[in-house]
């Protein structure tokens, strides 16, 4: 069974800074594109950074220069390092892997984690 697993999350005043984790695991045959989006209540899911196997990334202008996104193809993880948060960041915040399985016959999936709640008070 493939799955996202994340970590990380919690509650930190403005201006702190919170590392997100998300480790892919079951019968994964190579991964893709890998994110983190984010829903605030009322709001609609947002693509927050994205990177691709070759460490190709792209940001929400909102978090550029504050997140970095990076990940390990061997582990099959990606990070979300978030620094200088503001209250507005506040979110539960969602891994993302677009791959193919390693089953026959071989499968393309697009997988979600389980959200992890990011509250940062001002």
């Amino acid at each position: 069974q493939l799955q996202l697993v994340e970590s990380g999350g919690g509650l930190v005043q403005a201006g702190g800074s919170l590392r997100l984790s998300c480790a892919a695991s079951g019968s994964i045959f190579s991964i893709n594109a890998m994110g983190w989006y984010r829903q605030a209540p009322g709001e609609q899911r947002e693509l927050v950074a994205a990177i691709a196997p070759g460490g190709t990334t792209n940001y929400a202008d909102s978090v550029k220069g504050r997140f970095t996104i990076s990940r390990d193809n061997a582990k099959n993880t990606v990070w979300l390092q978030m620094n200088s948060l503001k209250p507005e960041d506040t979110a539960v915040y969602y891994c993302n892997a677009d791959g193919v399985t390693a089953t026959t016959p071989l499968r393309f999936f697009r997988a979600w984690g389980q959200g992890t709640q990011v509250t940062v008070s001002s």
